[in-house]
C-alpha cells in the first residue's frame, strides 16, 4: 500500500475540484494553484512519489484543452516515466503520450462508451501501447446498492457494474486500475467505504488482479488507516484536496 500523487488540470491550471460538480467546462474549485504542473511533478520526483497520475479534466473539444495539454507536457518533462496521464486518450494518440514521458496512459471514456464496455476498442489500445502501459479508470457512482462505472468527466452512467467479475475480465488487458469514488471526490468527508470493500473483495478473490489505486474523500490519517484495514494493505491511494500542498491539512512529506 503506497501513496500515489496526483496533478489535476482544468481550464489551464492545476486544481482540486469537487468531482460531482464537474461538467465539460465548469466545476466547483477547492483549490486553484498559481504554480504550474511541472512544479508539482518536480516535487513528487524529489520526494520519490512515483506512479501518480496527471488528469486533464477538460474534453478535447474544449477551448482550454490546449492549455491543459501544455501543462501536462511540462509535468511529464519534469518527471519522465514517473507519472501516468489520462484525459482524451484513445488508440490513435495513446502512443504519443507515452513518447511525451508518461509511464502509462489512463483510459475510461474511450473504452466505456454509449454506456457499454467496448472490448474491441480496449484491444486496440493494448495493441497501441501494450498491456503494461495501460491503466483503466473504473471511476464509479452508487445506484441503489451497487456501483456503476461513469464516463465523460463522471457525467455519464454506464451499464457496467464495478465488481469482482468486471475487474477480473478487465484485468486481462491492463497493468493497473484507478478507481475514483466520484460522489466522494473532492469533498474530504472520508472514503466511500462501499467502493473500497468491492476493491478489497475483488483482490481477495483474485490475487492476480492488477494493482489498484483508490481516490475519493480521504481527509485524514485515520481515513488512510481505515483504507489499510479494509483493503488488507493491498490498495494504493491518492489524496487531493486534503494535502497541504493543495490547501489541506495532511502533510505531503508525512506520506513517504
Amino acid at each position: 500500500m503506497k501513496f500515489r500523487p496526483c496533478i489535476d488540470i482544468h481550464n489551464g491550471a492545476v486544481k482540486q475540484i469537487v468531482g460531482s460538480t464537474l461538467t465539460d467546462s465548469t466545476a466547483k474549485d477547492n483549490f486553484v494553484s498559481a504554480l504550474g504542473a511541472d512544479y508539482y511533478a518536480k516535487l513528487y520526483k524529489k520526494l520519490g512519489f512515483d506512479g501518480g497520475h496527471i488528469i486533464i479534466l477538460n474534453p478535447v473539444r474544449s477551448e482550454y484543452y490546449k492549455a491543459d495539454l501544455e501543462q501536462a507536457k511540462a509535468a511529464l518533462s519534469a518527471f519522465p516515466n514517473g507519472m501516468q496521464l489520462g484525459g482524451g486518450v484513445n488508440d490513435k494518440n495513446a502512443a504519443e503520450f507515452i513518447e511525451m514521458g508518461a509511464s502509462h496512459v489512463i483510459v475510461t471514456s474511450f473504452v466505456f462508451h454509449d454506456g457499454i464496455l467496448d472490448l474491441e476498442r480496449l484491444k486496440r489500445l493494448v495493441k497501441a501501447v501494450g498491456k503494461e502501459r495501460l491503466v483503466l479508470d473504473l471511476s464509479c457512482k452508487r445506484v441503489s446498492e451497487s456501483y456503476f462505472i461513469v464516463t465523460d468527466r463522471w457525467q455519464k452512467l454506464t451499464e457496467v457494474k464495478l465488481c469482482a467479475e468486471t475487474m477480473g475480465l478487465l484485468g486481462e488487458y491492463c497493468d493497473e486500475f484507478l478507481v475514483h469514488a466520484a460522489d466522494a471526490e473532492g469533498k474530504t468527508h472520508g472514503i466511500e467505504r462501499g467502493v473500497v470493500e468491492i476493491l478489497a473483495d475483488s483482490l481477495l478473490r483474485n490475487p492476480f488482479l492488477p494493482s489498484c489505486t483508490y481516490a475519493g474523500g480521504i481527509s485524514s490519517m485515520a481515513d488512510i488507516e481505515l483504507l489499510r484495514e479494509i483493503g488488507g494493505g493491498r490498495i494504493d491511494y491518492t489524496i487531493g484536496s486534503a494535502l497541504d500542498i493543495f490547501g489541506g491539512n495532511i502533510a505531503l512529506e508525512s506520506l513517504r
